[in-house]
C-alpha cells in the first residue's frame, strides 16, 4: 500500500557565519528545514498552506508545488550517515511517501490522496528534483549531495491538479500512468549523463507533463 508517512512544512530562516570560508557553515537564507505537521493540511495549486519558499526563482510555483520523497530512503541514509540522524523531512520534502520511489514513479503519473472524510486531492508528477549544494549545507557535510546524485535518491516534484485537505496516513492511489517507460530515475540519469543521449533527450522534450524548466535545462 502507498501512504503518506508524514507531512512537513518550513519557514524561511537565515543562519550561519557570513565570514567563514567553510561552505558547510556559510550564511544562507533557506526554507530547507521542514517540520512535521500533525493533523490535516490544506494543499492548493501553489503547495501546502503554511509552507514557505526562500528561493522563488528555482523552487516553488505550480510545476514544483510539492516535493515528495521516498520514506524507504531514510533507512539507507541512517546506515550510511548514522551521525547525521536523518529522518522524514531531512531532504526538505513536503510529503514523505511509503511505497514509492524514483524507480516506480513516472513523469505524468497522477495520484489521488485523501479520504471520504477530508475529500480527495489529485497530484501529477512534473519532474525529478534536481539536487543542489543546499543539501550539503543543511547537513554540514560535503559528501551528501554527491551521494544523492550517485544513488538517485533525489525525490520528485508534483503539481496539484485538484486541491483539498490531506493528512499523514492518507492512502495514495495511482489513477493514470501515461509514460510508464519514463520513471523519474531514468529522466534524472539522462539529465546528468556525461555523454548526452540525443534520442532520449528529444523523447523527454515531447513529454507534455514534464515541466518546461526541466526541459530548458536539458543539454
Amino acid at each position: 500500500m502507498i501512504v503518506i508517512e508524514s507531512i512537513q512544512c518550513g519557514r524561511v530562516v537565515t543562519e550561519g557565519d557570513p565570514l567563514t570560508q567553510d561552505p558547510t557553515r556559510r550564511e544562507w537564507t533557506t526554507a530547507f528545514y521542514k517540520n512535521p505537521i500533525d493533523g490535516p493540511v490544506e494543499m492548493n495549486s501553489m503547495g501546502l498552506v503554511g509552507d514557505s519558499v526562500a528561493n522563488t526563482k528555482n523552487h516553488g510555483g505550480r510545476d514544483k508545488a510539492v516535493l515528495c520523497y521516498a520514506a524507504s530512503h531514510y533507512e539507507k541514509w541512517a546506515a550510511e550517515y548514522p551521525e547525521l540522524g536523518m529522518s522524514a523531512g531531512g531532504m526538505a520534502e513536503n510529503l514523505t511517501i511509503a511505497g514509492l520511489d524514483e524507480t516506480t514513479v513516472c513523469i505524468g503519473d497522477r495520484y489521488t490522496i485523501g479520504s471520504s472524510v477530508t475529500g480527495t486531492c489529485v497530484i501529477e508528477v512534473s519532474q525529478p528534483r534536481q539536487p543542489c549544494w543546499k543539501i550539503n549545507r543543511r547537513w554540514g557535510n560535503n559528501t551528501v549531495l554527491k551521494r544523492v546524485t550517485q544513488t538517485g535518491r533525489t525525490g520528485w516534484y508534483v503539481r496539484v491538479i485538484q486541491g483539498g485537505t490531506i493528512a499523514a496516513g492518507n492512502k495514495v492511489t495511482l489513477t493514470a500512468q501515461p509514460h510508464p517507460n519514463w520513471p523519474v530515475a531514468r529522466v534524472s540519469e539522462i539529465m546528468l549523463a556525461k555523454t548526452p543521449d540525443t534520442d532520449s533527450i528529444e523523447a523527454i522534450k515531447n513529454l507534455s507533463e514534464l515541466s518546461p524548466d526541466w526541459k530548458k535545462d536539458l543539454p
